[in-house]
């Protein structure tokens, strides 16, 4: 099993950057693909993207695409998110996941195994 601790959220005015991170604890990160996840209030849980365990590739929702960077440093067990322009509708608690299945299989799937607890993010001016 792997632990997943999100931190980063909190409040920015629409335009500005943020960068969340993702600290992963128990088995061997690079073992696994990561990726990350958000819901809106009174949404479903939306697909942000995925990165493969060696983060030589990437998958990205197309409302974050050009917008949202997501990367991983295997020797720190640690994922993040970079989100530059940021919009109200990004507005979500934002959540790490894992997974040993492939990045590729998990951009079509949108499943993963093992949740973080999330952060929240709020734009707004």
């Amino acid at each position: 099993q792997v632990q997943l601790v999100e931190s980063g959220g909190g409040l920015v005015q629409p335009g500005e950057s943020l960068r969340l991170s993702c600290a992963a604890s128990g088995r061997p990160f690079s073992s696994y693909s990561m990726g990350w996840f958000r819901q809106a209030p009174g949404k479903e849980r939306e697909f942000v993207g995925v990165i493969s365990r060696s983060g030589a590739s990437t998958y990205y929702a197309d409302s974050v695409k050009g917008r949202f960077t997501i990367s991983r440093d295997n020797a720190k067990n640690t994922l993040y998110l970079q989100m530059n322009a940021l919009k109200p509708e990004d507005t979500a608690v934002y959540y790490c996941a894992a997974d040993s299945g492939t990045a590729a299989r998990i951009s079509v799937t949108k499943v993963m195994t093992y949740w973080g607890k999330g952060t929240l993010v709020t734009v707004s001016s």
